[in-house]
């Protein structure tokens, strides 16, 4: 608790740095406090280049930080998030403590010098680099330190939006990829101080100002569904376009990667000069859409440019984050999708506004695919309780669409690319590579779904599994009973309580015989007893039982016995 409370500070301490960073070369490369609020203006520093002075921005700011990142971490480059999520899956939640303060500085001049970025997956990288850190120095063990690392990135995102229930549930759905008492109290409690620190520093206002929005006409929520089902595949379309830019940049250039970012900022500096509303982060312009200031035409013009000058950022070797870029997307096709429902049925459609403040939510959980995040987060960021109906049933339709049009999301997908699978054998593991079938054991005894307690109770007290398959009259697999199950049950008082272990039957995780050990481990790990059993590949029919002393005995498989990693 205390550890989490001191990474809690430390985020919220490194996220005030952060902004200030931003803010700092922001005004330095382009002389406004956020150029996307001016687009078109000049820099007062060098007045006479008039708005031409976008071009040399993204060239001086890639001269700097390029040198940085490929010297001293580049792990810093490029959005952030994928990195912690593989350092917890796979790597004990080891994160340099050097990512901390070479992302700082890299995004802060990416974002200043116009990069179109966002400032969520930087500081989700620096907080959970200093929850590494500190793990480490006090020589937890790893699931504590994976514990620390999350409540750095839930610290970031409380820190940075005034947000502190969104990074809370950030942390538990993306990068602990669980959720848990503990890992909620610990990161609450980051959370909480974080927060604190943030709301000293920056003010406790939401993140937008928007009017009241609400729901007047019933066919309204046929509307936002239909804007779910379309935000979920332009998530998707952004997530594709995003790594498809990146390949075209590494085909294009064969040069120092140090230099990369240098000569990809002509390019940048192209399309900022065409749409200077993609200067920075965009915040302004994302408000400006919400608010119905601009024409259908232009609000299309404005998402493809985003999508175009993120993915080019980030392609060229930028440092910065998609969360801000995804809710700009959305926020425009929102906008967009409702001023044209507006110009249809202008009785029915309701402020275009509300449109915009759903498709932010779903655009981000059709590219995350992390609906209960996009829920929280869309609310604590606005403030705005009247549009939660519409909210949620556009991000779980925007969650279905992506999961149906796609296997990866925005995150994992650079993992993927990279031949790294969050839910396979990590490189170089000792256990993970083997088949189930090499490394299970016999089948325990199955037990029929009419005993009772009490000798259910006499027998898998003899069993050395702390559960049992269970069968009915006609032999078919129901599930199993579980030692714990049967336990509670005879401490409960007769009346009312089960009395025959078809009554505490259990469907535990499917693992099958042909499937890869690496990819059963975790339900092994959370299975209530002390093993599973190992169905056949083609039918719903147990041939095994998967234990901990089996995945174990991978590492020294008896005489004469084949192994995925043997030849048979």
């Amino acid at each position: 608790m205390v550890l989490a409370m001191l990474v809690g500070a430390g985020t919220g301490l490194g996220s005030i740095a952060f902004r200030w960073c931003i803010q700092t070369f922001t005004r330095l490369f382009s002389g406004h406090g956020d150029y996307a609020a001016a687009p078109g203006s000049s820099n007062p520093h060098v007045s006479w280049l008039g708005p031409f002075f976008v071009l040399a921005t993204p060239i001086v700011g890639g001269l700097l930080y390029g040198p940085l990142v490929n010297r001293f971490a580049k792990e810093a480059r490029g959005h952030g998030v994928p990195e912690v999520m593989l350092a917890v899956a796979q790597r004990g939640g080891r994160i340099s403590p050097k990512v901390a303060v070479v992302k700082t500085i890299a995004s802060a001049l990416t974002i200043g010098s116009g990069g179109s970025v966002g400032r969520e997956g930087p500081i989700v990288q620096i907080g959970s680099a200093l929850g590494s850190a500190l793990g480490r120095l006090t020589r937890l063990t790893e699931d504590r330190v994976k514990l620390l690392v999350a409540c750095g990135a839930a610290g970031g995102i409380a820190a940075t939006f005034n947000a502190p229930l969104a990074g809370v549930i950030f942390a538990m759905e993306l990068i602990l990829a669980a959720f848990s008492i503990e890992a909620f109290g610990a990161t609450v409690l980051a959370s909480v101080v974080a927060g604190i620190i943030g709301r000293a520093a920056f003010g406790d206002v939401a993140f937008l100002t928007l009017p009241a929005f609400h729901v007047q006409h019933l066919i309204q929520y046929a509307f936002f569904a239909v804007l779910g089902v379309l935000a979920g595949g332009v998530g998707v379309a952004f997530t594709r376009v995003l790594y498809a830019i990146e390949d075209a940049c590494d085909w294009v250039w064969r040069g120092p990667e140090w230099l990369r970012p240098a000569a990809g900022g002509l390019a940048l500096g192209i399309v900022l000069l065409a749409l200077p509303e993609m200067y920075g982060v965009g915040y302004p312009v994302l408000e400006g859409a919400t608010e119905g200031k601009y024409a259908i035409g232009f609000l299309l013009v404005l998402l493809l440019g985003k999508m175009i000058a993120t993915s080019l950022t980030i392609g060229i070797g930028g440092s910065g984050g998609v969360f801000a870029p995804s809710l700009f997307i959305g926020a425009t096709l929102g906008a967009a999708f409702g001023a044209g429902v507006h110009t249809l049925l202008p009785g029915a459609a309701g402020a275009v506004g509300a449109y915009a403040l759903v498709g932010m939510g779903a655009v981000f959980a059709g590219a995350a695919r992390a609906p209960i995040t996009a829920v929280v987060i869309l609310f604590e960021l606005t403030g705005e309780y009247s549009i939660i109906l519409p909210l949620m049933l556009a991000i779980v339709l925007a969650t279905v669409t992506s999961r149906v049009l796609t296997r990866d999301t925005v995150y994992t997908l650079k993992l993927r690319r990279r031949g790294i699978d969050l839910e396979g054998p990590a490189a170089g593991a000792a256990i993970g590579g083997d088949a189930v079938a090499s490394v299970m054991e016999p089948l325990p005894a199955p037990i029929a779904d009419s005993l009772q307690l009490t000798e259910a109770a006499r027998l898998l007290s003899r069993s050395e599994h702390g559960a049992l398959p269970v069968r009915d009259p006609e032999g078919a697999y129901l599930g199993i009973v579980t030692a714990r199950a049967v336990t509670e049950a005879l401490a409960e008082q007769p009346e009312g309580a089960p009395s025959v272990t078809g009554d505490l039957v259990e469907t535990p995780p499917r693992v099958t015989a042909d499937q890869q050990l690496a990819h059963t481990l975790h339900p092994l790990l959370s299975a209530s007893g002390t093993g599973l059993p190992v169905l056949d590949a083609g039918k719903n029919e147990p041939v095994g039982w998967l234990s901990h002393q089996g995945a174990l005995r991978s590492l020294h498989p008896p005489q004469g016995t084949p192994t995925a990693a043997s030849p048979r």
